[in-house]
């Protein structure tokens, strides 16, 4: 008799398979990318719940719209990154992928710290450093 356990397990095990290998495999870059994402969309849902100053919306509330947008461009980054992927494994190259997901992490970065700020919170420079330091190393490349 099978457990549930080892059919979730199986599926779940599965599952990430198919989405490593989806975006060339498991990366610190990815690992980072998609932290940044889930930490850029709470701060986000924070600013328009709590402190009701969002610049998604005219009221600077939360609304479902902008969550649902918010979602969807999430959604078409990982999707970005999957391109880039498929362009590095047709051209032979191994950079495209790690500058567009370097991009992204940059912008969701911003997106940030713009949270931080609206919320009141004193920004430290070597934050905004590093941030630069992201955005020329994608121009280099």
């Amino acid at each position: 008799m099978i457990q549930i356990k080892q059919i979730v397990c199986g599926f779940t095990g599965v599952a990430g398979s198919f989405i490593a290998s989806f975006f060339g495999g498991w990366s610190t870059s990815i690992n980072t990318l998609i932290g940044f994402m889930i930490v850029d969309y709470i701060s986000g849902l924070i600013v328009a719940a709590v402190f009701k100053v969002s610049k998604k919306t005219e009221t600077g509330a939360l609304e479902s719209g902008a969550c649902w947008k918010g979602i969807f461009r999430k959604i078409m980054t990982l999707v970005l990154v999957a391109v880039a992927y498929r362009l590095d494994l047709l051209i032979g190259a191994t950079y495209i992928r790690d500058t567009v997901t370097i991009a992204f992490i940059a912008s969701e970065g911003i997106s940030i710290l713009e949270n931080a700020g609206l919320m009141g919170l004193p920004i430290p420079d070597v934050l905004i450093n590093a941030i630069d330091v992201l955005k020329e190393k994608v121009e280099k490349k």
